[in-house]
């Protein structure tokens, strides 16, 4: 099992508009096998509220994408996978405008991410 998140992601407004108010998340397996990988949101503030809880089930050499809301002044997620084939899974967050705009300050992609210890 692999423990992966993206660290806090700041948010906060610049002229009265935060850069990112959804987030992309792009799942894609290359196990031979289907994995499952668990998505949980924080916003972040004073404290860490769960916002988002999803399992997905990806199947072999399968490609999934979630949007979540993200127009909050600081957030984070974590991903779980299950033991098998869990290396076999890349995960990558995308950041975007209201317009559906990247926004690169908020982009974590699959070298970037903090793996976690149990």
């Amino acid at each position: 099992m692999a423990i992966l998140s993206t660290g806090p992601i700041e948010n906060n407004p610049v002229s009265g508009v935060r850069p990112t108010q959804q987030v992309t998340i792009r799942l894609v397996s290359r196990a031979m096998d289907s994995v499952t990988v668990s998505i949980q949101g924080y916003v972040l503030s004073t404290t860490r509220t769960l916002y988002v809880s999803e399992m997905i089930s990806i199947a072999p050499n399968e490609a999934v994408t979630r949007d979540y809301f993200a127009d909050l002044n600081a957030f984070e997620f974590v991903f779980e996978t299950s033991t098998e084939g869990a290396e076999e899974v890349g995960i990558s967050v995308w950041g975007k405008q209201a317009s559906g705009q990247l926004v690169d300050a908020h982009r974590v992609v699959e070298h970037e991410k903090t793996v976690k210890n149990n």
